[in-house]
């Protein structure tokens, strides 16, 4: 694979790429310190907290990732009248993120908050409720999606984290509305109920995602994973497959061809957002015109990077370009 053909789209012609990103948006709060005695009050570690961050999480760190590319983006979901919404759209204003979609609604803003002690994660607290979105709050997502796609949008991004954004009509919705646009449309799947992504010209999912929805098990190789991606093409009506398969690199099926790209050999230190950098990385190639066994394979070298910080973690511009030299 050439790789100056993708160091010279990072570079340059990236940066006039839009893609819209559509999802559970959330916020992720992170408390790190040390352990070092069991509480008195409990059989629990005693967490001393020596720092703390604020990242963005779910469909807003997959508009990160392409924000720290370089190239505009749009982002639309739910958020709540909160201090964690502030936060979040703080963070969007600060990495030029355009958060006009983002619906306003009578639920608190996603927010994962983790404790991590040493180098280990010692407990979550969710902040959120995930039922389906229906109703007006849906119907001014919907509105918004079609007006951006009056615009200019290179490729759209359906961020699927279960939390209620991405329900079979919204799903839909923008699906019929990108296809008459000709604007491709990635999904990154959650649960099994595919049939909701029916029509999207990708999904990407990981190993297990992908495995759950099938008849039967497979193992984690080559041919198994191609005759898996041509069975949820079929049983779901999706185009194309980009399943992600952690050690063993990822796969990229279309209708007429299979692409099994080798991971970069390192050490993994943390995969938590790797899947966002795929998907994001891969829709950016794809907006820019470049071919998707192309935009697979820089969406794999971005991942390299991702996977080896602790953390949600967005890539950069500068370190996609270093690991494509």
């Amino acid at each position: 694979m050439d790789k100056q053909i993708m160091y010279n789209f990072i570079a340059g012609p990236a940066a006039k790429c839009h893609v819209l990103v559509v999802g559970d948006v959330m916020l992720d709060k992170y408390y790190y310190g040390e352990v070092t005695r069991i509480s008195p009050e409990a059989p629990v570690p005693v967490t001393h907290v020596t720092s703390q961050k604020e990242t963005l999480g779910g469909a807003a760190n997959v508009a990160h990732n392409l924000a720290r590319l370089g190239c505009q983006i749009g982002i639309a979901g739910y958020v709540g009248e909160d201090y964690h919404c502030q936060s979040l759209t703080d963070k969007l204003t600060a990495r030029g993120i355009d958060f006009k979609g983002l619906i306003t609604t009578d639920r608190p803003t996603t927010t994962k908050l983790r404790v991590i002690g040493g180098h280990q994660q010692m407990i979550r607290l969710d902040f959120e409720e995930a039922e389906d979105m229906t109703g007006p709050y849906a119907d001014r997502l919907h509105n918004f999606v079609a007006a951006r796609l009056n615009e200019s949008v290179d490729a759209v991004i359906i961020s699927d984290y279960g939390k209620g954004a991405c329900t079979e009509e919204t799903c839909q919705q923008i699906i019929k509305a990108a296809n008459a646009h000709g604007v491709p449309v990635l999904v990154d799947p959650k649960g099994t109920a595919w049939g909701k992504y029916r029509g999207a010209d990708y999904v990407t999912p990981n190993f297990k995602e992908i495995s759950a929805v099938l008849p039967g098990k497979i193992k984690n190789q080559d041919e198994d994973i191609e005759q898996a991606a041509r069975y949820v093409m079929g049983k779901f009506g999706i185009k194309q497959v980009l399943a992600t398969r952690s050690e063993f690199g990822m796969s990229l099926v279309t209708q007429a061809s299979a692409y099994h790209i080798p991971t970069k050999a390192q050490e993994v230190f943390d995969v938590s957002g790797a899947g966002d950098t795929v998907i994001g990385v891969f829709a950016l190639g794809l907006a820019g015109g470049l071919a998707p066994e192309v935009s697979a394979y820089m969406a794999n070298m971005a991942a390299s990077v991702v996977v080896a910080k602790l953390g949600t973690y967005a890539v950069s511009k500068e370190e996609l370009l270093e690991v494509l030299k």
